[in-house]
C-alpha cells in the first residue's frame, strides 16, 4: 500500500488542498518582489556633477541654472551633460560659443563636490543614497550579486534542513530570516551593511522559494500534481505584475523594501495553519504525527469514515524506512547509479536553464520595449500567464520530459535564429526573442515540478536546493560570459544557444514522472516504479480501502 491509497480515502484534492496552496500563496507572491527589486531600487537616474562650491558661491553671479551647467560641465555626443566630469574651472567663454569643440578644449576633471540627481521618478535609490555612479557604479550592481550569493547559500543549506528537520519548521526559520534581514536592510547605514543584509535576505527567501513548491506538491494526489505545479508558478507572476505597482506608488527605496517585507509578518501568522508534510513524516518513521495531520485532512475533505479506518500501525508499513532517524546529506544524491544519474541530468540542465534564462534577463532588460520601466515590468509578469497556460496543456499532453526537452531546445532555437538575423530586422528579432522568453518561462515552470517528482521523499529537498545552488551558478556565469562579446560580438549568443540545447537534450535522458506517483525512497528509485493510471473516486476509493480493511482483520485476528 502506497501513500497515494491514503490519499484517495481522505480526498487528494479537496478542501484541505486548496487550503494549503492559498495560503503558501501568500509567501510566494513577495519572492519576485525581492528576486527581481534591484530593477527599482538601485536604478541609476540622470545625473550630473554638482557645480557648487562652498566656499565660492559668487563665482556664477546671476547665471540662470541652466547657463551655470553649461559653463561648468561639458557635453557628451547624445547632447546631454556629462555624468562623471566637470571643467576644472568655469568656461564664461561657452555662453557665447557652446559648441562641442570649445568644451573639448577645456581641462576637465572628476565630479568635486558630489552629485545632482534626477528626482522626477526616483526619490531616492541605493545609487543615489552611496553616490554609486561612476567610478562606483560597479558597487551597485554588485549588491545584486550578494543578494543570489545568499540564494545560492541558502539553497543547500535550507535544503538539507528541510530533509532532516521537516518542512514546516525550516519554512518558519526562513520566513523569521527574510523579515530580520530585510528590515535591518531598510535601516542600512552604509552600503557595506546594506550588501551584506541583502545578501542574508536572499539566504532565508531561498528556504521559501523551495520549501513551499515541495509542500504542496506533496500533499495533492497524482492527478492534480499538474495543476499545483503550474498554477502555483502563476503566483510569481502575479508578484511579478503587482511589484510594478507597489514600485509605481513607493518611489523611495528604503519605503519601498520595507513594503516588500513587512507581508512575510502576516506569513508567520498563517504559519500555524501550515500542516508538516505526512509524506515526510511517513518517510522519517513519525507514523503517528503523520496520522494527526491525515486526520485533519480527511475531517477537512469531509471523509471521516475514512480516517477511522487508518491507524498509525497501518501508516507504519505505507513506507518502508531506510532507517528511522537516518540523516540523509547531499551525499545521498550520488551514492547509488540511478540517483547518480539523476543528480547529474538534473544539475546540467539547472545549470544550462540558469545561463539561458539570465540570457533573457539582460537582454530583454526593463527598458527593453523603449517604455517606462514600470509598465514594461508589469509586461513582463503578463507575457508568462500564457506560457504557463500552455505550460498546463503540454504537461497533460506529453508528459514532463518531452515538455521540459521541447521548451529548452526551442530556446536554443530562438537564439540561433536572431544570430542569423540582420540587425536592421528590429521587429522581427524582438518577436523572436520574447518568444524565446517566454519559452524559457515555460521551462521555469516545468522544471520545479519536474524535479520535485524525479527526487524521493527523504531527499526531495534536497536534491531540490542542490539543483536551485548550480541553477545560481549558472545566473553568476551569465555576466561573464557576456564580456566575451569583446572578442566576438556574437559569441555570447553562440554560447547561450548551445547551452539552451544541450540542456534540452540532456532531458532526454530523465524518466518519464507523468501519472505516476511520488517515490518515497531511495529504493523507490533504484527500482523501476509502476505506472499509476488515473482512474475515477469511485475505484480509486474501493481499491484503496481493501489493504485498508484487510489489515484491520489481521488486527482484529
Amino acid at each position: 500500500m502506497k501513500f497515494e491509497n491514503i490519499l484517495a480515502d481522505i480526498g487528494g484534492f479537496g478542501r484541505f488542498q486548496i487550503f494549503i496552496f492559498i495560503i503558501l500563496c501568500f509567501p510566494r507572491v513577495t519572492l519576485p518582489w525581492h528576486f527581481l527589486l534591484h530593477n527599482f531600487i538601485s536604478a541609476v537616474p540622470t545625473h550630473h556633477c554638482a557645480i557648487s562650491d562652498p566656499d565660492n558661491v559668487d563665482i556664477f553671479g546671476n547665471l540662470t541654472a541652466h547657463q551655470k551647467l553649461v559653463v561648468s560641465i561639458p557635453m557628451e555626443l547624445s547632447g546631454t551633460f556629462s555624468t562623471c566630469k566637470m571643467f576644472s574651472e568655469p568656461q564664461f567663454q561657452l555662453l557665447s560659443n557652446s559648441s562641442m569643440e570649445a568644451g573639448n578644449a577645456a581641462a576637465t576633471v572628476e565630479c568635486q563636490y558630489g552629485w545632482v540627481y534626477d528626482t522626477s521618478i526616483f526619490s531616492s535609490t541605493v545609487a543615489t543614497e552611496w553616490d554609486m555612479v561612476c567610478n562606483k557604479k560597479g558597487l551597485n550592481q554588485a549588491s545584486a550579486t550578494f543578494f543570489f550569493i545568499g540564494v545560492m547559500i541558502g539553497a543547500i543549506v535550507f535544503g538539507g534542513l528541510s530533509d532532516k528537520f521537516g518542512r514546516k519548521p525550516m519554512l518558519l526559520a526562513s520566513f523569521i530570516l527574510s523579515i530580520v534581514f530585510g528590515l535591518a536592510a531598510t535601516f542600512s547605514v552604509s552600503y557595506v551593511m546594506f550588501a551584506i543584509m541583502r545578501s542574508l535576505t536572499g539566504f532565508g527567501l531561498t528556504g521559501i522559494s523551495i520549501i513551499s513548491i515541495c509542500l504542496t506538491i506533496e500533499w495533492v494526489d497524482i492527478e492534480h500534481r499538474t495543476f499545483i505545479g503550474v498554477f502555483g508558478s502563476m503566483v510569481w507572476s502575479t508578484g511579478n505584475m503587482m511589484l510594478a505597482l507597489i514600485a509605481y506608488l513607493i518611489r523611495d527605496w528604503r519605503w519601498l523594501l520595507l513594503a516588500v517585507t513587512s507581508p512575510l509578518v502576516i506569513c508567520c501568522i498563517v504559519w500555524w495553519w501550515i500542516p508538516e508534510s505526512a509524506r515526510w513524516l511517513l518517510a522519517n518513521g513519525k507514523g503517528h504525527e503523520a496520522h494527526t495531520y491525515l486526520s485533519k485532512c480527511a475531517k477537512m475533505n469531509n471523509r471521516k469514515d475514512a480516517s477511522s479506518k487508518i491507524t498509525p500501525e497501518i501508516l507504519s508499513r505505507i513506507v518502508t524506512v531506510e532507517g528511522k532517524n537516518k540523516n540523509y546529506t547531499y551525499l545521498d544524491l550520488v551514492r547509488t547509479p540511478k540517483m547518480r544519474k539523476l543528480a547529474i541530468c538534473t544539475g546540467i540542465i539547472w545549470y544550462m536553464f540558469g545561463v539561458a534564462h539570465t540570457y533573457y534577463g539582460i537582454s530583454l532588460n526593463i527598458t527593453g520595449f523603449g517604455l517606462n520601466m514600470y509598465l514594461t515590468q508589469f509586461i513582463y509578469g503578463a507575457i508568462e500567464v500564457p506560457a504557463k497556460l500552455l505550460v498546463y496543456y503540454m504537461l497533460n499532453r506529453i508528459g514532463r520530459r518531452q515538455s521540459q526537452a521541447w521548451s529548452l531546445l526551442l530556446t536554443g532555437v530562438c537564439l540561433g535564429i536572431n544570430l542569423f538575423l540582420p540587425s536592421s530586422m528590429v521587429l522581427v528579432r524582438s518577436v523572436i526573442a520574447i518568444l524565446g522568453k517566454g519559452l524559457s518561462e515555460a521551462s521555469f515552470t516545468i522544471v520545479y515540478l519536474y524535479t520535485a517528482e524525479l527526487y524521493p521523499t527523504v531527499v526531495r529537498q534536497n536534491g531540490i536546493g542542490y539543483s536551485s545552488f548550480v541553477a545560481r551558478l549558472g545566473v553568476s556565469a551569465a555576466p561573464l560570459i557576456m564580456l566575451l562579446e569583446d572578442i566576438w560580438k556574437l559569441l555570447p549568443q553562440t554560447i547561450f544557444c548551445s547551452v539552451a540545447i544541450l540542456a534540452g537534450f540532456t532531458a532526454f535522458f530523465l524518466p518519464e514522472t507523468q501519472n505516476l506517483r511520488l517515490p518515497e525512497t531511495i529504493e523507490d528509485v533504484e527500482q523501476t516504479r509502476k505506472r499509476t493510471i488515473a482512474i475515477s473516486a469511485e475505484e480509486r476509493t474501493d481499491i484503496s480501502l481493501k489493504p485498508l480493511n484487510c489489515d484491520l482483520k489481521e488486527n482484529v485476528s
